[in-house]
């Protein structure tokens, strides 16, 4: 099968995502205008961009076998899970943890097997290290996937990173500054390339570390040859870490549910949006600035 033999257009992605205002008196009051870029809506089970950046690589694949990796929780092996469902590709899923093995699946992962991946799990050592090429071999053996097509955790490579230019390219001329949470930093990389001249890009990282600067400018220069568009990264607002929260975000994302009738998705959409609160009470947009909040995924519901 060639990638164009693999028809994604049967999924029905609703294409452009939709830009809805938003009406908030905390953002109104500095004369900033909010809009959100509702990616989650471009596909029930394929959410936000998890669309823009696995349809490439399902496009590339043709019709083999799919093996990706992430943690217990990881959105991104909910949608490729998904994406084999719908398509009828085999997906393998290398999960970080040997110890969860001996577990009961928890219910993100539940939803994987429901959906037909095949769980291989390693140890967290093995993982550090698994896109090195030697450790790469040996979990593909191990998982009787040496034929597979790889697709990296969290999906960005240069495929998923040119998919994701069109989320820019939608935006032109809607928004000075265009926002979103940052897990590895593909969606970043290929917006802030699809943006036009004059906007900018800022990203939300959910993790603690401070290295995605550096994974953000390789990812562009693997893409497009080297750095595109007008972007910056806010790394106060991961409140601990990956899949930490606070009593505080919990009760600003309860309260932007109740006045936007939006559910906002805690890990990644709720650290956006607050961080987007601080940096407008700080006076970090001059009045007049025209932002929009790219709302990437969506809550799980089991």
């Amino acid at each position: 099968m060639t990638p164009e033999a693999l028809d994604l257009g049967i999924l029905r992605p609703r294409l452009p995502s939709p830009l809805q205002a938003v009406v908030d008196e905390r953002f109104a009051r500095h004369g900033i205008r909010l809009f959100l870029k509702r990616d989650d809506l471009i596909h029930p089970d394929l959410v936000g961009n998890k669309w823009r950046k696995l349809a490439p690589n399902l496009r590339a694949a043709a019709g083999r076998a799919v093996l990706t990796f992430g943690g217990a929780y990881s959105n991104h092996l909910r949608a490729t899970a998904a994406a084999g469902r719908l398509l009828g590709l085999p997906t393998i899923g290398v999960i970080r943890g040997q110890e969860l093995a001996e577990r009961p699946l928890n219910p993100s992962l539940a939803r994987c097997a429901a959906d037909g991946m095949r769980l291989h799990f390693i140890d967290r050592s093995t993982y550090r290290h698994k896109t090195e090429p030697a450790t790469l071999a040996t979990i593909l053996s191990e998982a009787g996937a040496e034929d597979a097509y790889v697709v990296p955790e969290g999906g960005s490579n240069s495929l998923a990173v040119r998919g994701c230019r069109t989320l820019g390219e939608e935006l032109h001329g809607q928004a000075d500054v265009v926002a979103l949470a940052c897990g590895t930093g593909g969606t970043l990389a290929g917006l802030a390339a699809g943006l036009g001249p004059g906007q900018r890009t800022l990203g939300i990282p959910v993790l603690k570390g401070g290295f995605l600067d550096a994974e953000i400018r390789t990812l562009q220069h693997r893409a497009f040859g080297g750095p595109r568009g007008d972007w910056s990264l806010d790394d106060r607002f991961h409140c601990g870490g990956y899949s930490r929260t606070t009593p505080e975000l919990d009760a600003f994302a309860a309260d932007f549910e109740q006045r936007h009738g939006l559910p906002v998705e805690r890990l990644y959409v709720a650290k956006m949006l607050y961080g987007l609160l601080t940096l407008t009470e700080e006076g970090a947009f001059p009045p007049g600035t025209t932002v929009a909040a790219v709302i990437t995924g969506a809550p799980f519901t089991p």
